[in-house]
């Protein structure tokens, strides 16, 4: 079976690269050049990462319409921009960045899906249970449920229960236990470097992630 028919293969392998660049970076690190990641790979990787969400049925439907919709924005400003600070910095300059809808709000919260499938597959990696609740709450509460209002928390409280079992998630990503449990830490190791990338390009530009 090819990596076509395994998304998660696809994307740690995407997120892989991603993280090479920023690590080769760090070892040899150029003071006249700023490390900056290209919008084009960056979104290509995180459209990936959409499969997931659908993988996790109803719970997450809210945050996969709205994962799938702010990585189509980044995707079609790829297309004139060339990297993620010059994006943000275009949004500096027209005063939008926290407007509803600019580059720049839509990149953190991609950023939160990226995460929360962090924690998610680091709970998975970490329990024994085939219910995907536990880990799937604790990875919502700790990233995502503070920037959602209550109903939209009760929402996902009560989808909760329609998880799939660890057992089918691993058919459905075409994995069997032992390729999942790697691909999963590949993700997990790589996705925490992009993000640390994010935070820290977010800080140097004195906007915070918190909002």
């Amino acid at each position: 079976m090819d990596s076509g028919d395994r998304p998660l293969r696809k994307i740690s392998e995407a997120f892989n690269e991603i993280a090479n660049s920023i690590n080769s970076h760090h070892q040899n690190p150029n003071p006249n050049q700023q490390l900056d990641l290209e919008l084009a790979s960056f979104s290509r990787a995180c459209s990936l990462v959409s499969a997931l969400f659908g993988c996790l049925g109803i719970a997450f439907k809210f945050a996969e319409m709205d994962y799938v919709a702010k990585v189509n924005d980044l995707c079609e400003a790829s297309k004139s921009i060339l990297t993620l600070q010059s994006m943000i910095e275009k949004d500096i300059e027209q005063n939008c960045v926290r407007k509803p809808g600019s580059h720049t709000r839509n990149l953190l919260k991609v950023k939160r899906g990226l995460d929360m499938i962090r924690v998610l597959f680091e709970q998975i990696l970490l329990s024994d249970e085939n219910s995907l609740k536990n880990p799937a709450s604790m990875a919502y509460e700790q990233v995502l449920s503070p920037y959602h209002g209550w109903a939209v928390q009760k929402a996902v409280g009560a989808g909760m229960y329609t998880l799939p079992s660890k057992q089918k998630l691993v058919q459905k990503l075409n994995e069997d236990e032992a390729s999942v449990r790697r691909e999963m830490q590949n993700y997990v190791s790589a996705s925490a470097f992009v993000i640390v990338h994010i935070d820290k390009l977010f800080q140097s530009l004195e906007l915070g992630i918190d909002w």
